[in-house]
């Protein structure tokens, strides 16, 4: 992890540990008035964030949490998902582009990973291995790792 992949939010007192996950959903309306929500709305929505770090154990006040938030720096967990065997080579830049649309097949939530978005870029970290149910369309798909 270099440095630069950190980002600094703000989270709850009682959340604030590191190596704690969360998912970024999105801000709540309480957030509008707060001078400090920029730095907590800087996350992409629906991504997975590591905790790495906490900044400054300085309590702040906050209209969410009624305990306060706690400066932490996070990293984007690594993402999960299918692609095509074709495209999954460690270290190559890909543009994500969902195979299908089809909601009801098992591979589903691996092709369409939350907060991945159509046209979004990532780099393939690592190569896990085949999908675990035959793809429906007849696609070769592996289970990769990637990171924006």
């Amino acid at each position: 992890m270099e440095e630069s992949d950190t980002i600094i939010t703000l989270i709850g007192t009682r959340l604030a540990k590191i190596g704690n996950e969360f998912i970024f959903k999105s801000a709540a309306k309480e957030c509008q008035p707060c001078k400090l929500n920029k730095t907590c709305l800087g996350l992409n929505p629906g991504s997975r964030y590591k905790i790495v770090n906490i900044r400054n154990p300085s309590k702040l006040e906050c209209f969410v949490h009624d305990s306060g938030v706690f400066a932490v720096e996070v990293i984007e967990a690594p993402i999960r998902m299918a692609i095509e065997s074709r495209k999954a080579i460690k270290g190559s830049k890909i543009v994500f582009e969902p195979p299908c649309n089809n909601q009801d097949c098992e591979n589903y939530p691996m092709c369409r990973p939350s907060g991945m978005q159509t046209g979004e870029k990532f780099v393939i970290t690592d190569i896990e291995g085949d999908i675990f149910e035959s793809c429906r369309k007849g696609y070769s798909m592996k289970i990769v790792e990637v990171k924006r």
